[in-house]
């Protein structure tokens, strides 16, 4: 398995794909203008505390006011409160808790009225993005994330990624992160830390307090919302996230942002350091690198998988609506229910790229093909298990139901990446949006299969003239590569009076095939 990450850069944006084996499993945005990124921690006042919901409402300077709920306030509210109280003053000139008395835990069940008043000020870390016309959600239990361990300030507790299999191996990276954390200080010991030595994981320590002390010094007169602490740029945050062996390559387009993450890599995995390449060819890295296309074909409503099969993703208010299709596979199998085990296998692991790639969160429902057989349901459920172990966001998969529904939670914690996949019109006096070239061939390829399998040696295509020409151009051009796979010559014929979405195939005496 190769994981390559492709970096393309412009004036003010920064994506990111990520590919594994060459398949688009993820993609991500950076923004100039994002000032409420997951991770980032604001000084903030609370705008009013609301009984009913338990919760509180805070002013980080959104636009909508930031939603904090009594849960998400953390055991050590009080000391947090205290302390930054202290620290606005400009009294201590020690961040690290040597000399500062602990307050005793807030109750677990407790009312928000009894640990907030209005106008306090307080820290807050931002958990969930803007979503909608909803605020940020933010939490007062701060965490500041490291390449090997996450750092936890107002806490005492160790813990070890569940990830981390072997029991000998979490003893000994508690035992280590035990007797290098300072008072006040928890740690979370991330899965790359597995077989890490105490002094890789002690200069990971050291720069997160460095970043904690750096943050503590902004609070004295700071104003009020601001960011204090931010995430790191997305590029960091990405490799700090998903970084391992399995990268083989991480190709940059822009000279400066190359330098920083070779910097970057240099520093969490030396030995590394040569994967990292600058692009310089004049075709546009995304669609080098066959992203452009990948994009195209994967989102908007339909989309096709191998073998003829597709989904159907619909999106509603409350959650996403997935169907699954057998299209052009309902005969091949020698029974129906060995069609369905196929489809839906297929249809598992793309729906675990499609869920990682789009970010969908909250409640996806997902409508396989009904299988009768128990075993074939059990194989499926772990089948898509397996697919979503790689998912970084939390989810939860329940068993296939008797109708053959299979219902997922995800971890929503920034918009759904929504991309469009169609254009503008080219026959001008008709107007309107129709489906981009790519995601037309795709329906003319998975046609032209059935009709090959079939037994149609001599195929004729009349189709609009812009989509003949998106199919004979340059070499090998996609009707090249359908010789390649198929060993038969498909006669491309241009129609002037067609629209931009008509096709038809014609056997070899002319007559159109249905």
């Amino acid at each position: 398995m190769n994981k390559e990450l492709i970096i393309r850069s412009s004036s003010d944006v920064v994506d990111f794909a990520l590919l594994k084996d060459g398949k688009l499993i993820e993609l991500h945005k950076d923004e100039d203008d994002n000032n409420f990124a997951v991770g980032d921690v604001f000084i903030a006042k609370i705008r009013k505390a609301v009984p009913g919901l338990n919760a509180a409402f805070v002013n980080v300077g959104y636009e909508k006011d930031a939603f904090l709920h009594y849960h998400d306030l953390g055991p050590q509210l009080s000391s947090l409160l205290k302390f930054v109280k202290r620290v606005s003053t400009g009294k201590p000139t020690d961040f690290l808790f040597k000399n500062f008395p602990f307050e005793k835990d807030i109750d677990k069940n407790g009312a928000i009225a009894n640990v907030l008043k209005s106008n306090q000020s307080t820290l807050v870390q931002i958990v969930k993005e803007p979503i909608s016309t909803k605020g940020p959600r933010i939490s007062s239990e701060l965490s500041i994330a490291g390449r090997y361990i996450v750092l936890v300030p107002f806490s005492d507790r160790i813990s070890i990624s569940q990830k981390i299999e072997s029991k000998e191996e979490k003893d000994r990276l508690k035992r280590l992160v035990k007797s290098i954390t300072p008072k006040g200080f928890g740690v979370i010991v991330r899965t790359v830390a597995e077989g890490k030595k105490v002094a890789e994981l002690d200069k990971d320590l050291q720069n997160l307090l460095d970043r904690w002390t750096a943050m503590c010094k902004k609070l004295y007169k700071a104003h009020h919302p601001s960011k204090v602490l931010g995430e790191m740029n997305k590029a960091s945050s990405m490799l700090r996230d998903i970084f391992n062996d399995s990268f083989s390559s991480i190709i940059v387009d822009d000279e400066a942002l190359y330098v920083q993450i070779k910097d970057y890599v240099q520093e969490i995995a030396p030995k590394k350091e040569s994967i990292v390449k600058l692009y310089k060819n004049g075709v546009p890295i995304f669609e080098k690198y066959g992203i452009e296309r990948q994009i195209k074909t994967s989102f908007g409503r339909t989309v096709s998988m191998a073998k003829g099969a597709y989904l159907v993703i619909e999106h509603t208010e409350a959650l996403h609506v997935v169907d699954v299709n057998s299209g052009n596979r309902s005969n091949k199998e020698k029974n129906q229910e060995d069609t369905a085990l196929e489809v839906n296998l297929i249809s598992a692991s793309e729906i675990a790229r499609q869920l990682r790639l789009r970010d969908m969160g909250g409640i996806i429902v997902v409508d396989f093909i009904d299988m009768s057989n128990p075993e074939n349901r059990k194989k499926l459920y772990n089948h898509l298990r397996d697919e979503m172990k790689d998912d970084k966001a939390k989810h939860k998969i329940l068993p296939p139901s008797k109708f053959g529904l299979v219902q997922i939670t995800r971890q929503r914690v920034r918009p759904e990446r929504n991309i469009k996949t169609k254009e503008e019109n080219p026959n001008g006096s008709i107007g309107g949006e129709i489906e981009a070239p790519i995601k037309i061939v795709q329906k003319i390829t998975t046609d032209l299969e059935r009709l090959f399998k079939k037994d149609y040696n001599k195929v004729t295509l009349n189709t609009h003239p812009f989509i003949a020409a998106f199919l004979t151009k340059g070499f090998p051009s996609i009707r090249w590569k359908w010789f390649f796979d198929h060993r038969k010559w498909v006669k491309i014929l241009p129609r002037d009076a067609y629209t931009y979405l008509e096709y038809h195939f014609y056997d070899e005496n002319g007559k159109e095939i249905k």
